[in-house]
């Protein structure tokens, strides 16, 4: 009879043997994981900072009679990593309220008590036009002009400050229950949009959800391309050979796994094409793959002027991903939420269920023709296309929220 413990390195053994060092450790920081009960660290939020939409009473000043006079607005932010495209937009927008002759000031909400310093240095260095002043949420919200929540947790923040007098807008991005199983994060996220507070959206499709679902009426910021940067440098499809994908596993709504079930397929029916991932180093894949990491957005431009098609996934928002690969003349096969088409209307989207095969059809559809030719792909976005608009929108929303409807 083998006892408990030799049964278990006998099957140590095996793993180490079959899937190496990193399978190995992978599996014993699962067992550590649950037995440790690490799930409680997920939830985003500390107890006392959950609102409630039932019997929310919110501390709301008067209008500022004096439009033009410059405010103070507070964005609440959960802390960036480098290069986060979620937090680029944030930012975008933020920075077109300073270049509107307003002050911003940026509180940070961090569920783990991280370094308010160190936070701030990844602020400077990889978004380095911001110009706002940088504080913790555990110092406490001023009375400012306006806060804007940038996602379901920091709106719950804002709202458990009720007492704080202040006009409220509340960005969205995506449709953020989406993140989750339904379950308790997903209703938490949910009730954020009952708050009462002035919404923003990217994009028209999260504006009529809200809308329908809700009767939430949203200002809509449209969403933009830096054209500056992405852009067509090889415009000869002959020197095309590669297909890429934004691989992010621990990210649910940009569907690794399906995505990389259909490059599996996609090589098996194409093995002399070169696959590129990026976004994550740590991703392995069961086929040949060059794993690029994390990417600047100049260094990205260069790899898709490398590819003749790519993977965009997304199940909650329509993703800045496809208007870039097609600014860079590589087409872009878009899988995920169907009424994304609200959004964006280009001839050389591909748009596929969201399944293997489907997608790999897209994909190997588009290698085996020469056209649409890189510069045609490319012309279809329009020089210029950048953030501005959205901005100007973001602005006015501000703007309208504090002094009134011009």
């Amino acid at each position: 009879m083998v006892s408990g413990g030799a049964g278990r390195a006998r099957q140590a053994w095996r793993v180490l043997q079959r899937d190496g060092a990193r399978g190995l450790a992978q599996r014993v920081s699962r067992v550590a994981y649950h037995r440790l009960s690490a799930a409680d660290l997920e939830f985003m939020l500390d107890v006392e900072d959950v609102a409630d939409s039932r019997g929310l009473e919110l501390a709301v000043p008067a209008r500022r009679p004096a439009r033009g006079t410059p405010l103070t607005v507070g964005w609440i932010f959960v802390p960036p990593g480098p290069g986060s495209g979620g937090h680029t937009t944030m930012f975008r927008m933020l920075e077109a309220v300073e270049a509107a002759g307003h002050r911003c000031v940026i509180y940070l909400y961090d569920r783990y008590d991280g370094d308010l310093a160190r936070h701030e240095s990844v602020i400077r260095r990889y978004w380095p036009r911001v110009r706002a002043e940088v504080r913790s949420v555990d110092d406490g919200l001023a009375p400012l002009d306006a806060y804007v929540a940038t996602a379901w947790q920091t709106a719950h923040v804002l709202a458990s400050r009720a007492d704080v007098p202040t006009r409220r807008l509340y960005l969205v991005q995506d449709f953020e229950p989406y993140f989750y199983p339904r379950g308790s994060e997903y209703a938490l996220a949910e009730d954020t949009y009952r708050f009462g507070f002035r919404c923003v959206t990217v994009g028209r499709m999260l504006a009529d959800l809200l809308s329908r679902e809700y009767g939430v009426r949203a200002d809509v910021a449209e969403f933009g391309c830096d054209t500056d940067v992405y852009r067509l440098t090889e415009p000869d499809a002959a020197k095309r050979d590669g297909v890429v994908f934004y691989a992010r596993p621990r990210v649910a709504r940009r569907g690794f796994e399906v995505g990389m079930l259909a490059l599996h397929d996609f090589h098996r029916r194409q093995p002399h094409r070169t696959i590129h991932v990026f976004g994550d180093a740590s991703v392995r894949l069961p086929f040949p793959a060059v794993n690029h990491g994390s990417l600047t957005p100049a260094r990205l431009s260069e790899l898709y002027n490398t590819c003749r098609a790519g993977i965009a996934m997304s199940f909650t928002n329509l993703s800045l991903v496809p208007v870039e690969m097609l600014a860079c003349g590589a087409v872009p096969v878009l899988s995920g939420m169907a009424r994304q088409l609200s959004d964006l209307d280009n001839p050389h989207l591909r748009w596929a269920e969201p399944t293997p095969r489907r997608i790999a059809d897209e994909l190997e559809a588009i290698v085996a023709s020469a056209e649409p030719g890189p510069t045609e792909v490319a012309g279809s976005v329009k020089a210029g296309a950048g953030w501005g608009g959205a901005g100007d929108s973001m602005v006015a929303a501000v703007e309208d929220e504090v002094y009134g409807p011009n």
